[in-house]
């Protein structure tokens, strides 16, 4: 198998066996590089993107870094909206560009604002995300989970025709994402990883905003684990 650029194998892999819809709709992938800066320190990052669509037109979720490859991997398709499951400069510093270029909505939870107007101090996100909220792609829903915790607006999006969570830096392989830093609350991560998505299917594959990929099934059984060591 051929892995795009900077893809892990082993995320290539998990993504190359997702089910597709009837319809064609399915999750693509690709990875930009750059850095994340907060609390005055700056560190460099590879970012997930995830694409939900068929051959003519879909959502991105997340657009960090670059605005070019993301635009190439949509290619000549309908781009209807950029999803950002939260407001770190890492995963929207390409949502102005691509929206621009392809007349997309910036879709974000409002209580992300305080970190949104650090990036976009003069633009606000066309649409708000609230909890429960249904997005489709021809046959396939894409259901909000408001999850604060990493950042008080961060959302995840559950697809359940394909059995896909896409969860930004909520949860990854191996735990919660990080709480050390401004506007991030240890606690409020693990109830909203309890609360909203530990009761989905074990066999929910999770799709986070960086690194390899995950299922609900797999990470569960560790919960105390992680409250043992705080993080």
């Amino acid at each position: 198998m051929t892995h795009p650029p900077g893809m892990p194998p082993a995320l290539a892999d998990v993504v190359a066996t997702l089910p597709r819809s009837p319809a064609g709709v399915r999750v693509e992938h690709l990875v930009t590089s750059g850095t994340f800066s907060l609390d005055g320190g700056t560190w460099e990052v590879d970012n997930n993107v995830w694409i939900i669509g068929d051959d003519h037109e879909v959502l991105v979720v997340d657009a960090p870094h670059s605005a070019d490859p993301i635009l190439a991997a949509v290619g000549q398709r309908r781009l209807r909206a950029v999803l950002c499951t939260h407001a770190h400069d890492d995963h929207i510093t390409a949502v102005g560009q691509v929206c621009r270029a392809t007349n997309a909505a910036a879709y974000l939870h409002p209580a992300d604002r305080v970190l949104w107007d650090r990036v976009y101090p003069d633009v606000s996100p066309h649409r708000e995300l609230a909890d429960s909220d249904c997005l489709r792609v021809r046959d396939v829903e894409i259901r909000v989970l408001h999850t604060p915790g990493h950042a008080p607006g961060a959302c995840c999006f559950h697809l359940p025709e394909l059995g896909v969570l896409l969860s930004g830096d909520t949860l990854f392989k191996g735990g919660p994402g990080a709480t050390g830093r401004s506007f991030s609350d240890f606690p409020t991560i693990i109830a909203s990883i309890t609360e909203r998505l530990f009761h989905l299917p074990d066999d929910t594959v999770v799709l986070p905003g960086h690194g390899d990929a995950t299922t609900i099934g797999a990470e569960r059984p560790h919960l105390q684990e992680w409250l043992a060591r705080g993080h």
